[in-house]
C-alpha cells in the first residue's frame, strides 16, 4: 500500500469528531493491508513506530521538512524498512547516518507524508484514533467480536500483533492469546478521584495502598528463570538483578507479579521519581550503579501462580494469596476501610512518609488488563505552578480551529525572559478552549506553522505530578503530567514562578 493512503486516512480520522466515522474509516483501510503490512499500518496509525524511538530530536526534524516531493511514491514498506535501518544505526557517527537515511526519505515524501512523519517521529501524533477506537477498527475489518479482540489485546499488550492475527486468521488466531508466562499484559490502570472520601464513596469498603511514585514493573518466573518488563512491556530485566533475586526468592515455581520498584533514600523516604528511572537506562556498570542506587521492589498484585491464572479472580483474593506468598516488608503498605475519614488519614499517612497519594480499589473486581475504569481509582495531592503562556498550537480533531497545545515558562531572573518547561493540552474545557484562543490570538507576535507565539503575558495555574531532567527543552526541565487548573487573571507574568523556584523543586538530580 502507498504511504500516501495511511497518511490520508490519519488526516480524515483527525478532521472527524464522530467515532463511528473514526472507525468505519480506518476498517476500511485496514481491509485492504496485505498481511505483512498490518503491523507496520496500525501502528502508524496509534501514533508509534515499530521499533520505537529513533533518537533524533524534534527540531531536527522539523529541518527536515520542505522540497517536498510533487507526487506520492512512498510504499508503506519502504518506510518501515527506513526505520529499521535507523534501529540498527548505533556508535560513533550513528546521529549523523540516521538523517541522511530521514533525507533520503523525506526527499521522496510528499508534503502531507512530511507533516505525518515530523509528527509520528516526534511523538506528537494526535488524530483521535486512541486504543479503543483503534480496537474497534480492528473488530470490524476482521469480523471478530470486539470482545475478543480486547482481550487478546490485553494479554499480548500489542494491538498491532493482534491486529495482524485477526485479519489474517479471524477468531482462530486469537485463540491462543490467553495469560502466558514471559508474554507480559497490558497493566491495569487507574482513574483520578479527587480526594479520599470521593474515591469510598464511590467503591464502597475498598483496599487501599500507598502509591509509590517508583517504576511499575511486571515480574514473569517460571523456576529460576525471571524477566522483569517495564510500564510498557520493555525487557528491562538486565538493570534490575536485585529485583530478579527478590522474585527468585519466593516460594513458588511459576509465577506472575504487578508491582512497583523505588530506589529509596537511607531514612526510607523516596527518592525522586527521575532518580529512581536512572537505574532503567543503564546498560553499563550495572552492578556499581546498584551499589550506589539500590532498588526496592514493592508487589500489589498477583496474576499468575504455578499454572492458575488469577487474573479472573476477585482483588481481594489476589491480594490475600499474594501477601501469602512474599514478605510483609515486599507487600506494599494497605489497609481496607469504608469509611471517609480512615481513608483521609491513610492518605495522610502515605504523605508523610514521602508518597504521592494512595490507591483505592474494589475489592471484588478482576484483573483488567490495559482497562481504565472505577474498579481503581488514584488520589494524590497536586503540585502547582503560576506558569506563563509562551505560545500555543492549533488542535486537530475536536479540537480543530481552537489554540489547544500550552507552551509552558517560568521567569528566569538570572538569565532574563522564560525557561521553557513542557507543553500541555490538558484539563482546558470547550470554553477554556475558546476564551484562550481569543486571548492568545490578541497577544500573537509570531507564527510557525501549527504553532502561534505570543507576548508573554498570560499566566495559567498548572498542576503536575513531578519535576523531571528533559533534554528535549534548553531549560533542561519539564513537568510530568501537567495539565491546566485554571487562569490566573489577577496575577501578571511578573508574578509568575520563577526557574530557579522550579529548580528548587526539582532537587538536587536538576542542578
Amino acid at each position: 500500500m502507498q504511504f500516501a493512503r495511511l497518511v490520508a486516512t490519519s488526516g480524515q480520522v483527525a478532521s472527524t469528531t464522530k467515532r463511528l466515522e473514526k472507525i468505519a474509516l480506518l476498517a476500511a483501510l485496514l481491509e485492504q493491508l496485505a498481511p505483512e503490512e498490518v503491523e507496520v499500518a496500525v501502528s502508524f496509525l496509534s501514533g508509534n513506530t515499530r521499533q520505537g524511538r529513533i533518537g533524533i530530536g524534534y527540531s531536527s526534524l522539523r529541518g527536515l521538512s520542505g522540497f517536498p516531493a510533487g507526487a506520492p511514491t512512498l510504499e508503506l514498506a519502504e518506510v518501515d524498512r527506513a526505520f529499521e535501518s535507523l534501529k540498527g544505526s548505533q556508535g560513533a557517527g550513528s546521529a549523523t547516518r540516521k538523517l541522511e537515511v530521514l533525507k533520503h526519505l523525506f526527499a521522496r515524501a510528499t508534503a502531507a507524508e512530511q507533516s505525518f512523519l515530523v509528527s509520528l517521529l516526534g511523538g506528537e501524533l494526535r488524530q483521535g484514533a486512541l486504543e479503543g477506537v483503534m480496537l474497534e477498527g480492528v473488530a470490524r475489518a476482521s469480523h471478530v467480536p470486539l470482545a475478543l479482540v480486547r482481550r487478546a489485546t490485553m494479554m499480548a499488550g500489542s494491538i498491532p500483533q493482534i491486529a495482524r492475527a485477526a485479519l489474517e486468521k479471524g477468531e482462530a488466531g486469537l485463540s491462543s492469546y490467553e495469560v502466558q508466562l514471559f508474554r507480559p499484559v497490558q497493566p491495569m490502570l487507574a482513574q483520578t478521584a479527587q480526594d479520599a472520601g470521593e474515591a469510598i464513596s464511590s467503591l464502597g469498603e475498598a483496599a487501599l495502598e500507598w502509591k509509590l511514585d517508583g517504576a511499575r514493573v511486571q515480574v514473569h518466573r517460571s523456576g529460576e528463570e525471571v524477566r522483569i518488563y517495564s510500564r510498557s512491556l520493555n525487557d528491562v530485566t538486565a538493570a534490575v538483578p536485585e529485583i530478579v533475586g527478590a522474585a527468585q526468592a519466593l516460594p513458588a515455581k511459576d509465577l506472575i507479579l504487578d508491582g512497583e520498584v523505588i530506589s529509596l533514600a537511607i531514612d526510607g523516604r523516596p527518592n525522586p521519581f527521575q532518580t529512581t528511572m536512572r537505574r532503567f537506562g543503564r546498560k553499563l556498570d550495572v552492578e556499581r550503579t546498584r551499589a550506589e542506587l539500590p532498588l526496592s521492589p514493592f508487589w500489589f498484585d498477583l496474576l499468575y501462580l504455578d499454572g492458575t491464572s488469577l487474573m479472573d479472580e476477585p482483588q481481594a483474593r489476589r491480594f490475600k494469596t499474594l501477601t501469602e506468598l512474599a514478605p510483609p516488608q515486599l507487600v506494599v503498605p494497605h489497609t481496607i476501610t469504608g469509611d471517609p475519614h480512615m481513608a483521609a488519614s491513610f492518605f495522610d499517612d502515605a504523605l508523610r512518609h514521602g508518597h504521592e497519594g494512595v490507591m483505592a480499589k474494589s475489592t471484588s473486581a478482576p484483573y483488567a488488563a490495559g482497562g481504565r475504569g472505577q474498579s481503581w481509582l488514584k488520589v494524590k495531592k497536586p503540585r502547582t505552578l503560576d506558569l506563563v503562556i509562551l505560545a500555543a498550537e492549533w488542535g486537530n480533531g475536536r479540537r480543530r480551529g481552537w489554540l489547544s497545545n500550552l507552551h509552558l515558562g517560568a521567569r528566569d531572573i538570572e538569565k532574563g525572559g522564560f525557561a521553557m518547561l513542557g507543553k500541555t493540552f490538558k484539563g482546558l474545557t470547550d470554553e477554556m478552549l475558546a476564551w484562550q484562543t481569543q486571548e492568545l490570538l490578541n497577544l500573537e507576535i509570531g507564527h510557525d506553522g501549527a504553532t502561534v507565539y505570543v507576548a508573554p503575558k498570560l499566566v495559567a495555574e498548572i498542576v503536575f505530578n513531578e519535576i523531571q531532567i528533559s533534554p528535549r527543552y534548553k531549560s533542561g526541565l519539564a513537568l510530568r503530567f501537567a495539565r491546566v487548573k485554571r487562569y490566573r487573571l489577577d496575577k501578571s507574568a511578573d508574578d509568575a514562578d520563577t526557574f530557579q523556584t522550579v529548580r528548587q523543586l526539582a532537587g538536587p538530580s536538576a542542578t
